[in-house]
C-alpha cells in the first residue's frame, strides 16, 4: 500500500435526522488533522461535509475542496480551505477528488455519497486503483446497503471477491488500526500512520 498523505470523505450535504451524524463528522476532520493527513472533499459548506472541513480547519489541517459551478450556486463553497477548485461538472470533481486522494471514507449520507462510493468501488474492482475504501457503519447506517450488496454476489451478478475491496468498520479507531495494519505498523501510534 502506497503511503497515504491524503483521504477523501464522502458524506451528506445534509445533517442527517440524529445529532450522532454530525458528530461524526467533526470527528472525522479531527480525527484526519490530527494525523497530519490531508481533507479531499467535495468542497460545500453545507451538511456533514461542511461539518467535516471546518472541524479539520479549525484543528490546523489541510483541507482541498473541489465543487461543480453549479453546485457552488446552491451549496456555497466553504471559506477558509488550504484550496478551493471550482470545476465545470460532476464528473470533473469526481475525477479530481479520486486523483487527490490516498484513501477513501465513506460516512452517512444519500445519493451522492452512495454514487461516489459505487464508483470507487467499481474502479476498485476494475483494478483502476488499489486505495483503501472504508465504509464507516456508524449505528448499522450503512447496514441496508450491505445487504443489497451480499445479494447482488448471491445472484451472482458479482463476484465475492468484490465484498473485499472496502473494509467496512464502525468507528474511526477501526479505520486508523486497519491503514496500520495494511502498512505493517499495526502498533504505530495514529499519527504515525502514513
Amino acid at each position: 500500500m502506497a503511503k497515504v498523505k491524503s483521504v477523501c470523505i464522502y458524506c451528506g450535504s445534509r445533517s442527517g435526522a440524529h445529532p450522532g451524524y454530525a458528530d461524526l463528522a467533526k470527528a472525522t476532520g479531527e480525527a484526519i488533522a490530527s494525523a497530519g493527513l490531508t481533507l479531499v472533499y467535495g468542497g460545500g459548506q453545507v451538511g456533514l461535509m461542511g461539518i467535516c472541513a471546518r472541524s479539520a480547519t479549525a484543528m490546523g489541517g489541510r483541507v482541498v475542496g473541489i465543487i461543480p459551478e453549479h453546485l457552488d450556486k446552491v451549496e456555497i463553497a466553504q471559506t477558509g480551505l488550504t484550496e478551493l477548485h471550482i470545476v465545470s461538472d460532476m464528473h470533473s470533481r469526481k475525477r479530481m477528488m479520486f486523483d487527490r486522494s490516498d484513501a477513501f471514507i465513506v460516512l452517512p449520507g444519500g445519493m451522492g455519497t452512495l454514487d461516489e462510493f459505487i464508483e470507487v468501488l467499481t474502479w476498485s474492482q476494475l483494478d483502476l486503483h488499489d486505495k483503501p475504501i472504508f465504509l464507516l457503519n456508524h449505528d448499522g447506517y450503512w447496514e441496508p446497503l450491505l445487504a443489497l450488496l451480499n445479494h447482488v454476489v448471491d445472484q451472482g451478478f458479482a463476484n465475492p471477491k468484490n465484498l473485499g475491496l472496502f473494509k467496512t468498520v464502525r468507528s474511526l479507531d477501526d479505520i486508523f488500526h486497519e491503514l496500520g495494519r495494511m502498512a505493517g505498523s499495526e502498533h504505530a501510534a495514529r499519527a504515525d500512520l502514513f
